[in-house]
C-alpha cells in the first residue's frame, strides 16, 4: 500500500482531529443501506471541535447503525470524550431493546454527570449532540440535544426529527433556574450571555441553568424513507431542511452526498465548523 494511502486511511479513523474528515460504510444486512460522513474545520482560529460517529455493529443477532455529530464549544475534549463513551453507555442501559426512549434518556443524563465529574480532567467546555441508532435496517431511535439537527427525506419531502433547543424558546425553564437570556443587539440569544443553546452536555460553569435532557424520537423505517441528514449547526445557519434534501436527493452516494452538503454550506459563506452525516435506505 502506497504511503500517502496510508496516510488517508489514519485520517479517516481519527475523526474530527483535521480541517477535513470522511469516510463510508455500508449495513451488511441490508445492501441497499450505506452511510458516508464529511467534517471541514470552520474560519475560527481554535482547533476542530466536531466529531462523529457513524458505524454498523453487530450486537448478539442485530445489526446497530450508529450515527452521532457532536459539536463541540469551549474545547474539544467533551467531544471527544462522547465520541468514545456516549453509545455505549446508550447499549449498557438494560432496557434499551423494550424502552429505547428511555434508555437514551438515561444514558444521557449518566453520561453528563460524568463529565461533570471529569470537569478538572475534561475542562468546562461542552458540546451538543444528536444521535441515531438504526436497529436492524428498521427503527430508527434519535436523540439530541442543542442545535445539531437530524432531517429525514421521505418521497422527497424534508422532516425534522430532532428540536433545536434554543435559548428563547427555553427562556422560562432557564429563568426558573436562576439564569437569564441575553438578547444584545448583533448577537444571537445566549444563556446568561454565554451560550447559544439551552441544552449541552458538560459545561459546568452554566450548568445549573442549563438541560441535558435529550429530545428523543423513534422513526419507523419504510419505502418511503429514502436517507437522514445528521449535521451540526454550520450547515443549518446557511440552509433550510428542504434545500439540504434537495441538494442531495439525486445523487447515489452517500459518502458524496455528504460532501456535497458541505461544500454548499461553504459556498454559503458557512464560517463555523461544519459535519455532516448522510444515511441512504435505498
Amino acid at each position: 500500500m502506497a504511503a500517502r494511502e496510508i496516510l488517508n486511511k489514519m485520517k479517516e479513523k481519527v475523526l474530527g482531529s483535521s480541517d477535513y474528515d470522511s469516510g463510508k460504510g455500508k449495513s451488511k444486512m441490508s445492501k441497499n443501506i450505506t452511510h458516508g460522513f464529511y467534517l471541514v474545520k470552520g474560519r475560527s482560529y481554535h482547533a476542530m471541535e466536531d466529531y462523529v460517529v457513524a458505524q454498523f455493529k453487530k450486537v448478539e443477532n442485530n445489526e446497530l447503525g450508529l450515527f452521532a455529530i457532536f459539536d463541540g464549544h469551549a474545547g474539544h475534549n467533551v467531544p471527544n470524550y462522547l465520541r468514545s463513551h456516549l453509545f455505549d453507555n446508550i447499549l449498557n442501559e438494560p432496557d434499551f431493546w423494550k424502552e429505547p426512549t428511555d434508555a437514551m434518556k438515561r444514558a444521557y443524563d449518566v453520561t453528563d454527570s460524568t463529565i461533570l465529574e471529569k470537569s478538572g480532567e475534561l475542562g468546562r467546555g461542552g458540546s451538543t449532540a444528536v444521535t441515531a441508532i438504526l436497529i436492524n435496517g428498521q427503527k430508527l431511535v434519535v436523540a439530541n440535544i442543542g442545535d445539531s439537527r437530524a432531517v429525514l427525506c421521505k418521497n422527497g419531502v424534508a422532516k425534522q426529527i430532532s428540536v433545536d433547543h434554543e435559548p428563547t424558546t427555553e427562556s422560562e425553564d432557564i429563568q426558573n433556574r436562576g439564569g437569564f437570556v441575553s438578547r444584545f443587539p448583533g448577537d444571537v440569544p445566549r444563556v446568561d450571555g454565554r451560550l447559544a443553546v439551552s441544552r449541552a452536555f458538560g459545561d459546568k460553569s452554566l450548568k445549573k441553568h442549563l438541560s441535558s435532557e435529550p429530545y428523543v424520537t423513534v422513526e419507523m423505517i419504510h419505502d418511503d424513507a429514502e436517507f437522514i441528514i445528521l449535521a451540526s449547526d454550520g450547515l443549518w445557519k446557511v440552509m433550510s431542511n428542504q434545500e439540504a434534501v434537495d441538494t442531495i436527493r439525486d445523487l447515489k452516494d452517500a459518502r458524496s452526498s455528504a460532501k456535497r452538503l458541505t461544500e454548499e454550506a461553504l459556498d454559503r459563506k458557512s464560517t463555523d465548523d461544519i459535519s455532516c452525516i448522510v444515511v441512504k435506505f435505498q
